[in-house]
């Protein structure tokens, strides 16, 4: 069913296996996992909306300064992404995890909301420099080594380091945000500064751009922007010859968006309910324990149930847990088993999207992913925050929940014609 996507359609460059580059980016994966393990080591993530309301700032300040999140994103993830593809994954990586070491201290010493305003802009473009370049420097790695087909596992592996850690993060973040948050911010941006000196020994992927003739003899600024109209040129023309491409992105960035609004208005709510930071945090730990459980699982499950399975399974199960969490008491056992289904998705969405996308053009068209995300989340996260203001978080998950179910009726609506080869 996915032979259709098989890797020799990608790269006139290389041939069929990047034959003469082959062997040479072995190092790159398990420096991957050590990026990964120190990049991810984030206390800050299951505490921000914590820590800012006990700085004074309300549920609608809050819903804006994700959605300003969400729009420097949007409108940074594809030249971002066309960054890491002309000029390297490796250097754009590395200053995407300074920038983000920045945007913790700006956040941490801002007491107004101009100022939490830069940390969020700050924070969107540390992610945004990440975002594709991550993904495409593994599969390129693999790709030039004639190894690719190796690359579900690795992202499996992947997914467990960055799940595991996490779990680390939110206990210790919890349990160090009872005594100190500057000590919670000191030790995120330390892992952070960890990060990106570990990426100064990654291989960059040789990955051949060609330049247009007509660029020759510019300046360099014409040049600079030249090369990046055309990235985005040649990106969207393959996203159009190849629809499935879009599909993929629209409807799991959805199903993403969901689950991340519900992480971080989750975290309100309990502690409205009585609930500690450290009790939070150990939700939050085994969520993640089961998403990276679940994601080294996930090659099996594809090649039991394939593509079709795992992409009309999934949004149905999405659906009951977030109903789960808006109307029953155990809204914490259902959370946990959302980490089921991302860990599915992160890595079954990713494998689908390398299959189809040329090596050239793979951050580019991996930042239409994230900037897809940060465009649902625009609307809904500020949505859900003066829902939740105006009447309460549960009738905001109720609504979020309704929502998700119509679109996940639109969704089996619009997928059952595809059919296995789209």
């Amino acid at each position: 069913m996915l032979a259709a996507f098989s890797p020799t359609l990608y790269d006139p460059v290389f041939g069929k296996h990047g034959d003469a580059t082959m062997k040479r980016y072995g190092r790159n994966i398990p420096l991957e996992y050590l990026y990964v393990s120190l990049g991810s080591f984030n206390l800050t993530h299951g505490l921000w909306m914590i820590y800012l309301a006990s700085e004074g700032f309300s549920l609608v300040q809050l819903g804006i300064l994700e959605a300003l999140y969400h729009v420097t994103s949007f409108l940074m993830e594809v030249p971002t992404g066309a960054v890491a593809d002309l000029w390297g994954r490796k250097a754009s990586r590395i200053c995407g995890r300074v920038i983000a070491c920045f945007s913790l201290l700006v956040m941490f010493f801002g007491k107004v909301f101009w100022v939490q305003s830069m940390a969020f802009i700050l924070t969107a473009l540390g992610n945004n420099l990440e975002s594709g370049s991550g993904d495409a420097l593994v599969y390129d790695s693999l790709l030039l080594d004639d190894r690719e087909d190796r690359y579900m596992r690795v992202a499996g592996k992947r997914e467990l380091i960055f799940q595991s850690t996490a779990i680390v993060a939110y206990a210790f973040g919890g349990y160090l945000a009872l005594r100190s948050y500057a000590a919670v911010y000191a030790v995120s941006m330390a892992c952070f500064a960890l990060a990106a000196l570990c990426a100064f020994f990654f291989r960059e992927p040789k990955v051949h751009v060609p330049v247009l003739p007509e660029a020759r003899g510019r300046s360099m600024g014409s040049r600079i922007l030249g090369s990046m109209k055309d990235q985005l040129s040649q990106s969207l023309r393959i996203m159009r010859e190849r629809k499935k491409i879009g599909f993929f992105i629209v409807f799991s960035e959805i199903l993403f968006c969901f689950i991340t609004v519900l992480f971080f208005y989750l975290q309100n709510h309990w502690i409205s309910l009585g609930w500690s930071e450290w009790e939070i945090g150990l939700v939050f730990c085994a969520n993640a324990a089961v998403a990276g459980l679940i994601a080294l699982r996930s090659s099996s499950l594809e090649r039991k149930i394939g593509e079709r399975g795992v992409l009309t399974f999934l949004p149905i199960a999405l659906v009951l847990c977030l109903w789960g969490v808006a109307l029953t008491r155990f809204a914490h056992l259902f959370f946990i088993f959302l980490g089921t289904i991302k860990g599915l998705l992160i890595i079954a969405i990713g494998t689908y999207l390398n299959r189809l996308i040329p090596s050239a053009q793979r951050a580019t068209i991996l930042s239409f992913q994230s900037m897809a995300f940060s465009l649902f989340m625009m609307v809904l996260f500020p949505l859900v925050g003066v829902v939740g203001d105006r009447w309460s978080l549960p009738v905001a998950f109720v609504a979020m929940s309704t929502a998700a179910s119509l679109l996940c009726l639109l969704y089996l609506i619009l997928y059952r014609p595809l059919g296995p080869s789209g």
